[in-house]
């Protein structure tokens, strides 16, 4: 190892490298939470702040030329990220633990880089996932709470049945063609997913919803949760939702539930250099201590 060029990175000194040969890289995984709320999704776009621009630009800055960071997901505009995972070839001269603390010390405020490690150089961000996993918080008191309304979809428009939005899921697990929650734009040549779980469950005024699949359709959360709330509040039964999915009738799926509410939970692999407690469930869950009034404020 060169210490000294290892130092000069952290303290912040740009490297005047050039482009090095595939023998003097090595493969860096990462493990990235961001706050959606200021971002135009994951993948790059032209003149829009993304997660991955962000990042990019931070490891150019620090390598001294372009790099492409490949993630596992692309998650939309305004959506969360508790351990999204991602990729890219850095040089060996900088062992990977360290790239933590340089990006961290480079990175914007809503993006923080949990963990770097070597990994295979047959292993892909993308292509080596087995599952991904997404959860949707719904807020349901009648009253805002401020602290909870970035991450939330605070819905309080009238009750919802949990149980019955558990029923309509669960015909969901197994291999479906899923047109109906597949949103245009996209470049998926088919609409066929492989959903591995898909639970829904309350937490005093929070309901959520948890779907785990080998991949997901563009928008498809979101539209299952907008026509989820429909049974949650009697207007659709669950079988109905499931022959709606069932016949593709996305005509009839109009809403999208909206971004702030979703979270990119976390990525599985056969192979992960990571232990558990720095990615398997890093997103805080809201839970009130639901105290009475006359029990926290005794007369």
């Amino acid at each position: 190892m060169n210490s000294s060029m290892d130092d000069t990175v952290l303290s912040g000194q740009q490297q005047d490298w050039q482009s090095p040969t595939v023998a003097e890289l090595h493969r860096v995984a990462l493990v990235i939470q961001y706050i959606g709320t200021h971002f135009h999704g994951w993948q790059r776009q032209p003149n829009l702040r993304t997660v991955q621009e962000e990042i990019e630009t931070v490891l150019q800055s620090v390598i001294g030329y372009p790099v492409i960071l490949y993630g596992a997901g692309r998650t939309d505009a305004g959506v969360h990220a508790a351990a999204q995972v991602a990729h890219f070839a850095a040089p060996v001269q900088i062992p990977a633990h360290r790239w933590t603390d340089i990006l961290n010390h480079r990175l914007p405020r809503d993006i923080g880089i949990r963990a770097a490690a070597v990994v295979p150089e047959r292993w892909h961000a993308r292509f080596s996932a087995l599952w991904r996993r997404y959860r949707y918080t719904i807020y349901t008191d009648l009253r805002p709470n401020l602290f909870v309304r970035p991450y939330v979809w605070h819905y309080y428009y009238g009750f919802l049945d949990e149980s019955l939005m558990q029923a309509a899921l669960t015909p969901l697990v197994g291999h479906h063609h899923l047109a109906a929650f597949h949103r245009s734009k996209s470049d998926r040549a088919h609409s066929w997913v492989e959903v591995q779980v898909a639970e829904c469950r309350r937490q005093e005024n929070f309901i959520q919803i948890e779907l785990q699949a080998s991949g997901f359709l563009y928008g498809m959360v979101r539209l299952i949760v907008g026509l989820l709330v429909e049974v949650g509040r009697g207007w659709r039964s669950p079988e109905t939702f499931t022959q709606i999915w069932m016949e593709q009738r996305r005509d009839l799926v109009k809403y999208a539930a909206p971004p702030q509410g979703l979270c990119l939970l976390r990525v599985g692999y056969q192979e992960f250099p990571f232990s558990p407690d720095l990615w398997f469930d890093t997103q805080p869950q809201f839970v009130f201590s639901g105290m009475s009034e006359q029990k926290c404020c005794p007369n």
